[in-house]
């Protein structure tokens, strides 16, 4: 199995619970967050939504520059629109990476703030790391959920709410 297919069997697998977890967001809680330090459960669950899209991003530019670049989030104001645009991404990061080859990962990609140099990996470690991210923020969504007494769907087998204690 070539890098690739590795990657777009993750990238699916990954796919199908934070699909679940994102379709659980109330659409009456969108400008809620647990503490004035975090984010609204609407910038959490849009920036979980893009996170596929950064595989695009990855395969088809050498660096991001927040300086050169200043982050605008999609504007997503319900539930159906967080999905359709996770979707979206998620359609579009498969399709360049299934177009890739396992040499196409192999240059350095850069992230940058300006003259500031925040991190060099290769570009299949960038891909890796996007998983993480989506991994990372879907936990931190899921803290959200519970603290709204939201069931949470299981992520790598069944979530207490899914169970029968």
């Amino acid at each position: 199995m070539s890098m690739i297919q590795m990657l777009l069997k993750e990238l699916e697998q990954e796919a199908q619970t934070t699909r679940k977890m994102l379709s659980r967001v109330p659409n009456d809680k969108y400008d809620w967050k647990p503490h004035e330090k975090s984010m609204t459960i609407k910038q959490l669950a849009t920036h979980i939504a893009e996170l596929p899209g950064w595989i695009t991003m990855t395969l088809t530019t050498d660096e991001l520059d927040f300086a050169a670049t200043p982050y605008t989030p999609e504007n997503i104001t319900n539930t159906t629109q967080l999905v359709d645009y996770f979707e979206k991404c998620l359609a579009d990061g498969k399709t360049h990476l299934s177009k890739a080859t396992d040499d196409q990962l192999q240059p350095n990609w850069t992230l940058r703030n300006g003259e500031q140099i925040l991190s060099v990996s290769t570009k299949g470690e960038v891909i890796r790391m996007v998983f993480s991210q989506i991994v990372h923020h879907r936990a931190q969504l899921g803290v959200y959920l519970r603290l709204l007494n939201i069931p949470i769907p299981g992520s790598y087998g069944p979530s207490a709410d899914e169970m029968n204690f």
